[in-house]
């Protein structure tokens, strides 16, 4: 079982084998928890103190003693919402830090997957009315992203009234076909000598080239210039593409 995603919620070490311990012992006192994770006594209380503060054990007082038990894990979700509520509360004011600091132009390096996705991410975060892209290919799609991530970032695009056109090699002709029957779509198809690791995207006041290598990255360019220059090869792409 993968439990890196209980680091990644902010739980401690100690504390993710003090509840998964709590799991399987079901109810226990402080000293079979001990022994169970082989940690040092002050590090189990510590650790239970914090599972106690953010809901994730109980316990119930049987004289001198604490027997604790691990809450449903569902209650992880509650965890989460909390957590976002916290977040949620100083947003704006990380938002306001962020436009104070931000020029007209700038360049930003997003590196792997997640990297990438973040590009995307904005692009459904963004205020413009229309996503252009030319270049990537098969191989991006179905090798490096996968068709259902690509799936589930137009229907969210879609749902958020962002209206697309592309340019596709005909490698994809049948992915585009497809997406083509959807709302705010249409697509267009260029010869398969357009295949392409690279994708370059324009939307809003950005302009984003994706290079979808092993290890893949992509420069995201807020630049009125570069924006417009890209915006007129894109329309030029556009009239020589074919519907299908």
């Amino acid at each position: 079982m993968d439990i890196s995603i209980l680091q990644d919620l902010g739980l401690r070490e100690s504390e993710i084998k003090v509840y998964l311990s709590l799991l399987r012992l079901g109810e226990s006192n402080a000293g079979k928890i001990i022994e169970k994770t082989n940690l040092h006594n002050s590090v189990v209380h510590r650790a239970l103190n914090r599972l106690i503060e953010n809901g994730l054990i109980n316990y119930i007082q049987e004289g001198k003693h604490k027997i604790y038990t691990a809450t449903n894990p569902s209650n992880f979700l509650n965890y989460i919402d909390e957590k976002k509520k916290r977040f949620m509360n100083i947003l704006p004011k990380l938002q306001e830090e962020q436009n104070k600091s931000n020029s007209d132009n700038s360049a930003t390096i997003y590196k792997g997957k997640r990297g990438i996705k973040e590009i995307y991410n904005k692009i459904i975060e963004s205020k413009g009315n229309e996503y252009n892209t030319f270049g990537g290919g098969k191989i991006v799609t179905f090798d490096i992203m996968g068709e259902l991530w690509w799936t589930n970032f137009h229907t969210k695009r879609i749902a958020k009234g962002i209206k697309s056109r592309q340019i596709f090699d005909k490698t994809l002709i049948e992915f585009g076909n497809k997406l083509n029957k959807k709302p705010l779509t249409n697509i267009r198809f260029l010869s398969q000598e357009y295949e392409q690791l690279v994708e370059t995207i324009i939307f809003g006041e950005y302009a984003a080239i994706i290079i979808f290598t092993e290890n893949p990255y992509g420069l995201l360019i807020k630049d009125k210039t570069v924006v417009n220059g890209y915006k007129k090869y894109f329309e030029a792409l556009w009239k020589i593409a074919k519907k299908k």
